[in-house]
């Protein structure tokens, strides 16, 4: 992947200080809802906070709060933060300022501690307390499902080159001062599992080497990486399927599901769990593939660059996000040592993306055919992009540094939404 001439410090509170109009004088939604949520590990934390509105719809937001121990933020994303000794604000972005009546917007910090990460617990809206609910005439809209325990992802002080085996692009385009594109978050797939052209548990693998349903495949060569059927870590049942990721691109590997998938057609729904145990590294990685037919089989893929997920095209090595420090701070790291649900769409007739993690969408990950700078004006770079996924591989591949130990498992693929 092309070398990238900004550096993530730039995601760090003094750098990401561009704040939209202050609001005037506050006044919460009634009966709104704010709540914070940490994953902590020793000397770092991950902190979320969702924003519920109740009755009354959010029209711009600022979220405030005091730690109580010695925390200190390095980076965020989904609204411009800063801190002044222990007190903190976020203040929205410009595509989700406005949040309709019962509706839950999400943002996030991560940062660093050292003798206490004690949670925050008083947050005020607008610069005035919130309600513990939304209003009930707001139940067609809930709010964004929590996060499970556990949450590790340290983005790199420098932006990495990606050392993929595809062919290179030209270098990306200069950072945006400003985080603003126009997408507006959306909510997850919706329930229900459609028809399914594949849903497996893993319990039916019968020995330790993936087989019937899927087939432990090498691209080119073969190394260290190893793909078993693990009978000790399950999301849910009693087996699931464990990706040993070695470092290096021959030391890749992926299980491969056997089955015919191209009669879901041209719009793919997929879903699946998958639980890691280490954040995911600056250097390029990739922990699912899917061969696109209409791009002479090369892959698209899924997996993480710079701390935070991501997509990319191997044909052109273009990425989603844009890999700026403003496209980065769009995407969210994958949470580690817990299970995550991620679900996404890919649609070849509109040649448009979209991406969930634990029912949230991600705004980097999504790609609707209107070019948005630090999102998705370099994937846009290809005119007429219409996808045609043929197959559908999880594992683990690394094109330079990245190890790394996964487990999947509930995969389903559908050309309808699959819940989580």
């Amino acid at each position: 992947m092309k070398r990238m001439l900004g550096v993530l410090a730039a995601l760090t509170l003094g750098a990401t200080a561009l704040l939209v109009t202050q609001l005037g004088p506050a006044e919460a939604a009634t009966a709104c809802s704010v709540t914070y949520r940490v994953n902590e590990w020793t000397g770092g934390f991950v902190g979320y906070v969702d924003i519920t509105a109740g009755a009354t719809a959010i029209h711009g937001w600022n979220v405030t709060w005091t730690y109580g121990g010695d925390q200190h933020i390095t980076s965020g994303w989904g609204a411009t933060v800063t801190q002044t000794g222990a007190n903190v604000t976020a203040v929205n972005l410009s595509y989700n300022a406005d949040v309709n009546p019962g509706a839950t917007v999400e943002f996030g910090v991560q940062g660093t501690w050292s003798a206490a990460d004690p949670t925050p617990t008083t947050l005020l809206l607008n610069g005035a307390p919130c309600g513990t609910a939304p209003s009930p005439s707001a139940s067609a809209a809930s709010p964004s499902p929590s996060v499970s325990p556990s949450r590790s992802a340290s983005p790199s002080p420098s932006v990495s080159p990606s050392r993929s085996a595809s062919p290179s692009a030209s270098a990306s385009p200069s950072v945006s001062p400003s985080a603003s594109p126009s997408v507006s978050p959306s909510t997850s797939p919706g329930a229900g599992c459609g028809s399914l052209a594949l849903c497996d548990g893993f319990e039916n693998q019968s020995g330790s080497t993936p087989s019937g349903a899927w087939q432990a495949t090498y691209q080119d060569c073969q190394g260290a990486g190893t793909a078993v059927v693990d009978s000790t870590v399950a999301y849910r049942g009693a087996k699931s399927l464990k990706i040993n990721g070695a470092e290096g691109y021959c030391n890749h590997v992926f299980a491969k599901a056997t089955a015919n998938l191209t009669g879901i057609g041209p719009i793919w729904y997929a879903r699946f769990y998958v639980r890691h145990t280490t954040a995911l590294p600056t250097a390029h990685v990739t922990f699912a593939a899917l061969k696109d037919s209409a791009d002479g089989g090369k892959d698209l893929r899924m997996g993480g660059q710079n701390g935070a997920l991501q997509w990319n095209r191997q044909s052109d090595d273009a990425t989603l996000p844009e890999q700026s420090p403003a496209g980065v701070a769009l995407s969210v790291p994958l949470p580690v040592n817990s299970w995550n649900c991620v679900q996404f769409m890919v649609n070849g007739t509109a040649g448009t993306m979209s991406t969930w993690l634990n029912g949230t969408e991600v705004a980097g990950l999504h790609e609707d055919g209107v070019a948005t700078h630090d999102v998705d004006s370099q994937w846009l770079g290809r005119a007429g992009w219409h996808p045609a996924p043929a197959d559908f591989r999880l594992g683990w591949e690394s094109y330079g540094v990245g190890t790394d130990t996964l487990w999947f498992d509930e995969v389903a693929l559908s050309a309808t939404p699959i819940s989580c």
